[in-house]
């Protein structure tokens, strides 16, 4: 039962004690109405003042059980009035260490960091996917928004470590950074970043200039809502009157299926513009990532770049024909390390890259994976159970079919000793640990390069 419902109760029950004292003495006593009033309101304030005049013994008995009844009704009251006001002063503090600990049972869930236009269009679309998520909000208004829709979230400034550990950051899989402030979600990366790792981070940027600063800052990939919907405008407004030209500014075909296609240093799309590739691949390349930030409906004569990757969409050309196109597989390569933050990390960071990561836990594990798969290069951590990175790097050099995987050992040991003994086990490059984790990604990219 609600506390306003408490109260009302109470004040009729107050009430109706009222009427049966006041009723009671008239029929009994034959007092007029305002003396059975106030004998009544005496009796229930049990402040003593004398009687209108002297009781019956009829009317002792009915003011001695309408003493007791009115006792009763007024420490019903008194507990409706104290519960609820104690209700609503903690109701807050209660409902917050409920949702608190709902959310440290969450694992793998998504954090959303802003609760605007965006936010509420991104949880409707988690909720219809059955995906756990979190929501990280300041404002008040926002706040009441979300306490409406039951969705478990944290009140409090995303941008603070204190906030972000609430909210499970490091158990999460991904982050939302849809703050309203360019620098605020700058800063909200960098912290998110630096709590996890292998946290999956897209942000919202105003500013072009403030989406190449998110992105460098740690974040997947940086979005702009403006550019994205005036693109969408402009597209479904040259639909509108027929002026499309080009695979690219057709309409998305029924059945058809995205894929993310990187272009790679090697790949026959370098150098080519968008609509090019387009109509080389007959499908439809409806979006172009770049430097972090993604572009919906690109423009044609935008030329390609290394490191890029285009959306293409590909399926059914509406004649019941399967349109495809030809793309350069990723290449593949073999992380090796038993720290599993680290192997994520890693991952994460090479399938950024364009190519197709294969980790493993373990020294012989690594090694199956390297002969097997026979990959383009090897990350390999110095120190493995098992097998040691050095007897990995041993074994894949006595490998012929192997000779040309390059391998590079990841140790947190500078000592010249241990980079001689790696590159005499056949190691082609030795990187020591640091904090700047695209040293090694680079290190890869070059030595594939000079290859």
């Amino acid at each position: 039962m609600s506390g306003n419902r408490r109260i009302i109760i109470a004040l009729l029950f107050f009430l109706l004690i009222t009427a049966i004292g006041t009723a009671g003495f008239v029929i009994i006593e034959g007092y007029s109405l305002l003396d059975g009033l106030y004998m009544t309101v005496i009796t229930l304030s049990t402040v003593g003042f004398g009687e209108v005049k002297p009781l019956s013994g009829a009317g002792r008995a009915f003011a001695s059980l309408f003493i007791m009844l009115s006792l009763a009704g007024l420490a019903f009251a008194t507990h409706a009035l104290v519960e609820t006001l104690l209700e609503k002063a903690w109701t807050g503090k209660l409902e917050m260490k409920k949702m608190k600990k709902q959310i440290s049972r969450l694992k793998s869930h998504y954090i959303m960091c802003g609760y605007g236009r965006m936010g509420a269009a991104a949880a409707e679309y988690f909720e219809k996917a059955g995906t756990s998520f979190v929501i990280v909000e300041s404002h008040p208004e926002q706040i009441q928004r979300i306490r409406e829709t039951d969705r478990l979230f944290i009140e409090g400034d995303a941008t603070h470590e204190s906030t972000l550990l609430d909210a499970g950051i490091k158990s999460a899989s991904g982050l939302l950074a849809l703050l309203k402030s360019d620098p605020d979600n700058l800063f909200l990366v960098l912290t998110a970043r630096e709590l996890n790792p292998t946290l999956h981070i897209i942000a919202r940027a105003e500013e072009e200039s403030s989406g190449k600063k998110i992105f460098r800052a740690g974040a997947d990939s940086v979005i702009s809502p403006f550019a994205t919907a005036g693109k969408q405008i402009a597209s479904d407004i040259l639909t509108a009157t027929g002026r499309f030209s080009g695979p690219v500014d057709q309409k998305i075909r029924p059945g058809a299926k995205p894929q993310w296609i990187a272009v790679q240093a090697d790949s026959d799309m370098l150098g080519q513009n968008i609509g090019m590739v387009s109509s080389q691949t007959e499908g439809q390349v409806v979006g172009l990532r770049r430097n972090g930030s993604d572009i919906l409906l690109p423009d044609p004569d935008t030329p390609l770049e290394s490191g890029d990757m285009i959306l293409v969409m590909e399926g059914s050309d509406g004649s019941g024909n399967r349109v495809s196109f030809h793309r350069t597989e990723p290449k593949k390569i073999v992380i090796v390390d038993d720290n599993p933050i680290i192997l994520r990390l890693y991952t994460r960071l090479f399938q950024k890259a364009g190519f197709n990561p294969l980790p493993a836990t373990n020294g012989r594990e690594g090694l199956d994976t390297i002969v097997r798969e026979k990959p383009v290069a090897a990350v390999i951590d110095f120190m493995l159970p098992v097998l040691s990175g050095i007897e990995v790097c041993q074994k894949v050099r006595s490998v012929p079919g192997c000779k040309g995987t390059k391998l590079i050992l990841f140790t947190a040991d500078d000592q010249p000793e241990t980079r001689n003994r790696a590159l005499k086990a056949g190691a082609d490059a030795v990187v020591v640990k640091s904090p700047e984790a695209s040293e090694v990604i680079e290190t890869v990219l070059q030595m594939l390069k000079e290859n």
